[in-house]
């Protein structure tokens, strides 16, 4: 799968990078299906089920938090892991403007846990496993772990937890479904959406051959 995808970077990339006009129809159909295969790798996500756990990786606006939230509410999962020391849009500190956005919604402060120093996706998951590690029963009873955070950037947090987290955890991908995001179905359509996406794959690149991702 990630051969596929890189390759279908490499296709895209260039087409993005070219002046296509008057392409031909045969093109046209290779460009579709490389969008396809880079949608399919990084815009992965899975249906709401019960967790031990949940971690958000926090982002500069809010949405990576809102299924967390609709998981809670819905009793799927007991507590919730908010990650990042970046800045919003609003100015707050990420961890704080998700971790207040959690309680005016309903999620009880004794159900969250903050990790609050992490800059980066690999920060994110081995700074959230040492917090949960140090808390109460640590990893003792967790056998499930939801993971949320910007559609696009799933699949890194995915096998960036396959790496940092304990062994033998089953996870599930819970991104947003926001307007404000980008979508599968949408993001070449825009510069600023194919900036994002191939930086994305980039950095996919660059964690696989630092070690920090597992699963490929």
């Amino acid at each position: 799968m990630w051969g596929k995808a890189y390759c279908a970077w490499a296709i895209g990339r260039a087409d993005y990078l070219g002046n296509n006009h008057g392409k031909s129809e045969v093109n046209r159909m290779h460009n579709t299906d490389s969008r396809d295969a880079i949608g399919q790798f990084l815009f992965i996500s899975d249906a709401m089920q019960s967790v031990d756990l949940t971690i958000v990786a926090a982002s500069p606006t809010i949405s990576s938090i809102l299924p967390a939230i609709e998981l809670y509410k819905a009793g799927l999962t007991p507590r919730i892991v908010i990650s990042g020391a970046g800045t919003m849009a609003d100015g707050l500190v990420e961890w704080q403007g998700y971790r207040d956005y959690a309680l005016a919604q309903g999620v009880a402060e004794a159900d969250v846990l903050v990790e609050k120093y992490a800059t980066n996706t690999k920060e994110n998951m081995a700074l959230s496993a040492k917090l949960v590690a140090s808390t109460g029963e640590g990893w003792n009873k967790i056998r499930s772990v939801a993971l949320c955070a910007k559609p696009f950037h799933m699949r890194r947090v995915l096998m960036t937890a396959r790496q940092h987290l304990p062994n033998g955890l089953h996870f599930i991908a819970l991104p947003p479904k926001h307007s404000g995001d980008l979508s599968r179905e949408t993001w070449w359509k825009s510069d600023l959406g194919r900036t994002r996406i191939f930086e994305e794959l980039g950095r996919i690149s660059t964690y696989a051959l630092s070690g920090d991702i597992s699963g490929l």
